[in-house]
């Protein structure tokens, strides 16, 4: 008898992306649980070495999926009438509520599909906006986790302000002129991160001071907890769903595109650095409490235990890359 799986349908970008790593992160966590579990990416030389060699690998435009199989597609493309797998089980994973109607307006019976999908999603503050936008669709949390080993804090020789500039290009480079002519950042290293690998970024965090967070539209927020759990202050926006973050006791809110209140917030808790320890120790607590692995696991055995109670169909599945074109320019530039 052939197991039933779960097919994971993803991307490999070629910087490390964070939504697949949680999808690779999935795989893991079903496998370990006695799951067939895969991740599907539409052409086979798209595997790239961020993607870790023990996560099996599905590859192709097209792939069977199985009357018991259980296919997990991303939010987006999800395009209104255009069904991936007619009649097989499927689930939007969604990682991003502000994505999920970026290929195009809903119709009275989002997504329009032969047998409705389930949705997951990532945190409680996505997991309402969904239910309250998709009324007709079971609405499943299954949160992310925190990698508590990989980022960690180390001692630094000095004082770090680090972020990301990839959601807010324009701000970030407001952002990094106000820092260098500010006489109170003197000596202060200032490591803007892009495009680097993810064990560098963890490097980077481990030494670091203040993480800047410039997240726009976010679900969750992920740089913002590894932060957290690196031992980091964190300053900046919460892009909306990352809300819960910043009740971190280290964690300050600035209002939306306030670039000289982000600049003052810096200053002052970098003069106030050497005091910080307990504080930044509180944060790591407070974020591996919270969003450990055991959490995810728990939550997504429940999450597959459902969806696989639910009927399903044998299909040949088309990979949602076939509709990415639909998304636009402008979406993948900030994604």
């Amino acid at each position: 008898m052939t197991p039933r799986r779960v097919v994971y349908a993803g991307f490999a970008t070629r910087r490390h992306s964070g939504g697949v790593h949680v999808l690779t992160q999935h795989v893991r966590l079903l496998r370990a649980a006695g799951h067939e579990a895969w991740l599907w990416l539409p052409d086979p030389d798209d595997r790239t070495d961020w993607i870790d060699a023990d996560v099996p690998v599905l590859a192709g435009a097209t792939t069977p999926i199985g009357a018991d199989d259980l296919l997990v597609l991303p939010e987006t493309p999800t395009v209104p009438g255009r069904d991936p797998a007619p009649g097989a089980r499927t689930v939007i994973f969604n990682q991003n509520h502000f994505y999920t109607f970026a290929a195009g307006a809903p119709g009275p019976d989002f997504p329009g599909w032969a047998a409705p999908p389930g949705v997951w999603a990532v945190t409680g503050e996505s997991r309402d906006v969904l239910s309250a936008v998709l009324p007709g669709l079971a609405v499943s949390l299954v949160p992310n986790p925190v990698d508590g080993e990989l980022f960690a804090p180390r001692p630094g020789d000095r004082a770090r302000v680090s972020w990301f500039p990839r959601k807010r290009p324009r701000e970030a480079s407001l952002l990094r002129e106000l820092l260098r002519h500010d006489p109170r950042l003197a000596g202060v290293d200032l490591v803007e991160m892009v495009d680097i690998p993810r064990a560098d970024v963890a490097d980077v965090l481990a030494t670091t001071t203040v993480f800047v967070a410039l997240g726009h539209s976010e679900s969750f927020g992920l740089p913002v907890a590894e932060a957290l759990a690196s031992g980091c202050l964190v300053v900046g926006y919460d892009g909306g769903g990352g809300h819960e973050l910043f009740e971190a006791p280290g964690a300050w809110r600035i209002p939306d595109q306030r670039p000289l209140l982000l600049r003052d917030r810096i200053a002052e808790l970098i003069a106030h650095a050497d005091g910080s320890a307990p504080l930044r120790a509180a944060n790591r607590r407070w974020v591996l409490d919270r969003y450990p692995l055991s959490r995810t696991a728990g939550a997504l055995d429940a999450a597959v235990t459902a969806a696989f109670a639910r009927p399903g169909s044998a299909a040949v599945a088309t990979h949602p890359a076939a509709w990415i074109d639909v998304l636009g320019p402008h979406f993948t530039a900030y994604a």
